[in-house]
């Protein structure tokens, strides 16, 4: 099914600067526990995210992500996901962040 232009634009991707991670072993995948800086507009959101496989918590500490950040929020076991990191996934289901080039603003959003 295609989608449209107009269904296109509802979903609203913003880059944000990891700030904080923690493991999650409640997690039934393995998975850290994200806090987001998205900037003034949208602020700190948390994301649960299976990025264990490619990912250490020291490497994500600072990184610039992006994730969609209208999804509805997700009780996830005791943690309440507010956003949707994104990534490629591979055909092992290991996840490959999507991140922007070069260090920009918390909060601005991809189109």
């Amino acid at each position: 099914m295609d989608l449209t232009w107009n269904e296109f634009e509802k979903t609203d991707m913003r880059v944000g600067t990891i700030i904080e991670v923690n493991d999650f072993p409640e997690a039934r995948k393995p998975a850290y526990q994200l806090t987001i800086d998205f900037g003034s507009e949208i602020g700190i959101r948390k994301s649960s995210a299976q990025i264990t496989t490619h990912y250490k918590k020291e490497d994500l500490l600072n990184r610039q992500i992006i994730s969609v950040v209208n999804f509805p929020r997700k009780q996830i076991g005791k943690f309440m996901s507010e956003c949707l990191v994104l990534g490629a996934i591979g055909k092992e289901g290991d996840v490959i962040l999507l991140a922007p080039d070069f260090k920009i603003e918390n909060g601005l959003r991809i189109g």
